[in-house]
Parts: structure tokens; C-alpha cells; sequence
């Protein structure tokens, strides 16, 4: 099923795996790396000269915009028949949602949750048609730095309500 004909009807019929980490094939996150003296701290974002790069793993981006979600706010669900999204957390902390509906796929049904944040810095890449979205953890609003393959085309972004699918994925997940 193409993304452009994924209902939240169909959405709901669906069972899902939670899993913590990433387990969904194509999916790609990176550890970054702080680099922090007495005057601040300096993380690369991204960068062609990764290894990762050059073997094909991160794709090249055409358009990049920063974007900020307030405290306790979630901004989900939606997915991609098209652009891979590739981002990180440059402040604040995000918990980072993502649901495998592609027929076919060897990890169709999983989902996957993981931490990003200026504390724990990542590069993230999410190939189309994997549905994402995101929490702002804490009591600071978080910035995320989003490098898409594509320009920014509002036709191959598909939105659903944040609760139509798994609401007991959010967190903060306490024991």
C-alpha cells in the first residue's frame, strides 16, 4: 500500500510491536559526537566525509529547516511516499516514534522509540514510507535540524491524529 493510501481506519486494524531502539529496517541513527571545553561545545551534524556516506547509508540532502515543538507537545503521526528525513536534536530532548507500515517489509507492524537531544546528540534518517513523529521530553522547548532529500513539497506529507495509532508509545515511560 502507497503511503497517499494509508487511512487512520486502516491504521487502527493493525498490530504493532513496541520495541525500544532502532529495529526497523532502513532506519539509521548515528551517535554524534560533543565536543566540549570551558567556552561551549561543538557537535557536527552531518557531514559527506562519514563513512556512512560514501557506503550509501545517508543520502544527500536538498532542503533543511529547523523546527521547534514546546514542552509536553507531540507532533505526529505522518509519513512519506517520497523524502527521506534526516534530522537531529539540537536542543531540548525529543522522544522519537516510528512505525514500519510498509507491506512487504521484513519488520512491517514494528515500532520503535529512542531519545534524541542536545544531552544524547543523533543523526536520524527515516526513509519513506516508515510513519514518525515526536515528544518534547522536559521543560525546554526542543529544536530539531531537519535535512530532507527532497525540497519541502506539502502533496507527499500525510497526516494523521497523534493518538490514532499506539498512544501508550509516548512517554515518559516510568519503571
Amino acid at each position: 500500500m502507497k503511503p497517499s493510501q494509508v487511512t487512520e481506519e486502516w491504521l487502527k486494524k493493525q498490530k504493532f510491536t513496541i520495541e525500544k531502539g532502532i529495529t526497523i529496517e532502513g532506519v539509521f541513527m548515528k551517535e554524534l559526537k560533543a565536543h566540549v571545553d570551558d567556552r561551549g561545545d561543538v557537535i557536527e551534524l552531518w557531514s559527506t566525509a562519514w563513512p556512512e556516506y560514501i557506503d550509501g547509508t545517508v543520502i544527500n540532502t536538498t532542503h533543511s529547516y529547523q523546527s521547534a515543538t514546546d514542552p509536553g507537545v507531540v507532533k505526529c503521526w505522518h509519513l512519506h511516499e517520497i523524502h527521506t528525513d534526516q534530522f537531529t536534536v539540537t536542543r531540548g530532548k525529543l522522544q522519537v516514534s516510528l512505525v514500519d507500515i510498509r507491506e512487504g517489509s521484513p519488520t512491517f507492524g514494528k515500532a520503535n522509540y529512542v531519545i534524541m537531544g542536545h544531552g544524547i546528540p543523533r543523526f536520524m534518517k527515516i526513509p519513506a514510507g516508515i510513519m514518525h513523529g515526536w515528544k518534547a521530553l522536559g521543560d525546554k522547548e526542543s529544536i530539531v535540524v531537519n535535512y530532507q532529500s527532497h525540497p519541502y513539497d506539502a502533496s507527499d506529507e500525510y497526516k494523521y491524529t497523534w493518538d490514532c495509532v499506539l498512544p501508550e508509545i509516548w512517554g515518559p515511560h516510568n519503571g
